[in-house]
């Protein structure tokens, strides 16, 4: 159970990891409505709620399934 617990999420976000390396322009990751970004002269600060709180359903509908 702990192995599979470890193993499972971490060849998740292995391939997350790749995904975003071999695809960069993937549209919707910090580009979604609800996400801030701030533009200045020489700042930029960006702050991906929206992206953030799907990853998080989306990783606990995961971690819910491989519970079963």
């Amino acid at each position: 159970m702990t192995a599979r617990f470890l193993i499972f999420p971490g060849l998740f976000f292995l391939l997350l990891g790749l995904l975003i390396k071999v695809l960069p322009g993937i549209p919707f990751l910090g580009r979604l409505p609800g996400d801030i970004v701030i533009k200045k002269d020489n700042f930029l600060f960006v702050f991906p709620l929206t992206s953030s709180l799907l990853l998080s359903l989306l990783l606990s509908l995961i971690f819910k399934f491989l519970k079963k």
